[in-house]
């Protein structure tokens, strides 16, 4: 049996959906993109008094539902499934576009580099916990108008895994669109077998900004993967009661699911969230807090009964070093997000309100997606019954260390986590050094490098992909670092 966990009942989930219909159908949304108010308003909305803002019919909303669908898949560089987005199938990926980087070795936080984002890719690359990796921050040694390409050409380069992505920029979409087709071959291919989903964001309180609606739109056309992520801040930017803030992140969600249904009746999507408290003691937004989690568990429950699959950032701290806080902060959301079956658990690696990325906590998280990926199996019989002749075997033998029933089961039954969870007696620990877990994730790191293997992509895949991304940044004016030259 699958272990679960439920926050909201079904009459308070089909209430909130209600109350965000209604809020859609009468104060309606702020789309400050020209497009995406001409497709609106050709389909039947009607402005309000306020030009920008557009208030939705219930034929719409439904419209929506119908057609989204309810699960979809992603696939590595080379072709072969990685994510299944459907029930109560979990996966874990990095958090995404952190601005800051904590450097362990020196125990800060600084601006991050590119050779900081080779590291990152190399390692996430090879942590079996994650279904994808993400372009996790941003490189400080790049122009800021290629960023959004970079990020992307550098986790495809060095990267097998499929990418959570996005744009802060509306021009980049085309050439991160590119580079994928370049991957696949075709665009025909690509969208038989999709290797991103790119984030589009609505703002809090109820408005689509252009740049993201822009996005929306491109990727429903092109038939790439989206999940819809709003940040309502409780008791700031939205209502300070939790199924207020629930009330509003629904309304958001499902507006940008009728834009992006509209463009694309079918195309994929994920009903997400980055939703939080405002702590009005610090003046921060705490990822962290119980009631965070609380709402993106609720959030998860909303989705499903919407029928569509999920994701959100809860999987993360607010803390600023590698400590105990950022790891039980962590260790709660994924714990909460995998029982409550949210298809993409988002956040691993991420400190400071999402603000800044840690490599060796990224390590440190996939012990604890493993852990909850084994608590997401429960518990099954394996060969236990009937069960008399295993304890007449341990009778006998005093032990059932080499057992074929041990050697059939151990590695199913039991998770091994790597080395930065300590379960050495203590003579041990001291024997080794007595070494403490940030020292252990800093050489965990190196050794990581050190054992990462090539892209599989063929050379002149790689240059092909440089080339696209140089040829924009020329246009610009600008230039890629020499570290971004494909290896050789």
């Amino acid at each position: 049996m699958r272990p679960t966990f439920r926050i909201l009942d079904n009459s308070l989930v089909n209430q909130i959906i209600d109350e965000a219909v209604g809020v859609l159908c009468s104060l309606g949304i702020e789309v400050h993109n020209q497009e995406a108010s001409d497709l609106l308003l050709s389909n039947g909305l009607k402005k309000s008094n306020n030009s920008t803002c557009l208030i939705f019919k219930e034929e719409h909303i439904d419209q929506a539902l119908k057609s989204a669908p309810s699960s979809f898949k992603l696939y590595d560089v080379s072709g072969e499934e990685a994510t299944y987005f459907n029930d109560h199938n979990v996966h874990f990926t990095p958090g995404s576009s952190a601005l800051k980087y904590y450097d362990a070795k020196h125990k800060k936080i600084r601006e991050p580099i590119t050779q900081d984002y080779i590291i990152y890719v190399k390692i996430a690359d090879q942590l079996d916990n994650f279904s994808s990796q993400s372009t996790a921050f941003i490189p400080s040694d790049v122009d800021n108008r290629i960023s959004d390409i970079y990020r992307l050409y550098l986790g495809l380069l060095y990267g097998s895994k499929p990418v959570v992505t996005g744009v802060f920029k509306k021009e980049s979409y085309q050439v991160m669109y590119d580079l994928q087709c370049i991957i696949r071959g075709t665009k025909k291919e690509l969208t038989k077998k999709p290797m991103t989903i790119f984030t589009c964001c609505p703002t809090s309180p109820l408005k689509w900004g252009n740049t993201s609606a822009q996005n929306l739109m491109d990727c429903a056309r092109s038939n790439v993967p989206v999940e819809l992520v709003t940040m309502p801040l409780a008791g700031l930017l939205s209502p300070v009661t939790l199924t207020g803030t629930l009330i509003q992140h629904c309304a958001e969600i499902l507006s940008g699911l009728v834009i992006h249904q509209m463009v694309n009746p079918g195309a994929p999507v994920l009903y997400g969230s980055s939703i939080t408290i405002f702590d009005m003691r610090n003046e921060t937004t705490p990822m962290g807090a119980i009631e965070s989690m609380m709402m993106a568990c609720g959030v998860n429950e909303i989705g499903k009964k919407l029928n569509l699959p999920t994701q959100a950032y809860i999987s993360l701290s607010d803390a600023k070093h590698l400590d105990a806080q950022a790891g039980l902060e962590t260790a709660m959301g994924a714990t909460l997000a995998t029982l409550s079956g949210i298809n993409n658990i988002s956040g691993p690696g991420m400190m400071e309100f999402e603000n800044c990325f840690s490599t060796e906590k990224l390590i440190l998280d996939n012990d604890i997606a493993g852990m909850c990926l084994r608590l997401s199996n429960g518990i099954s019989p394996k060969d236990d019954f009937p069960s008399r002749e295993r304890f007449q075997e341990l009778r006998d033998e005093g032990h059932l260390i080499i057992s074929d029933h041990t050697r059939s089961f151990l590695r199913e039954e039991h998770f091994f986590p790597g080395a930065l969870i300590d379960r050495q007696s203590h003579a041990r620990w001291e024997s080794n050094g007595s070494p403490q877990l940030i020292e252990t994730a800093i050489n965990e790191v190196k050794k990581m490098v050190n054992s990462y293997k090539p892209s599989i992509l063929e050379e002149d895949t790689k240059q092909e992909l440089y080339n696209r991304v140089a040829d924009y940044a020329k246009i610009l004016g600008t230039k890629l670092p020499p570290s971004a030259i494909p290896m050789q």
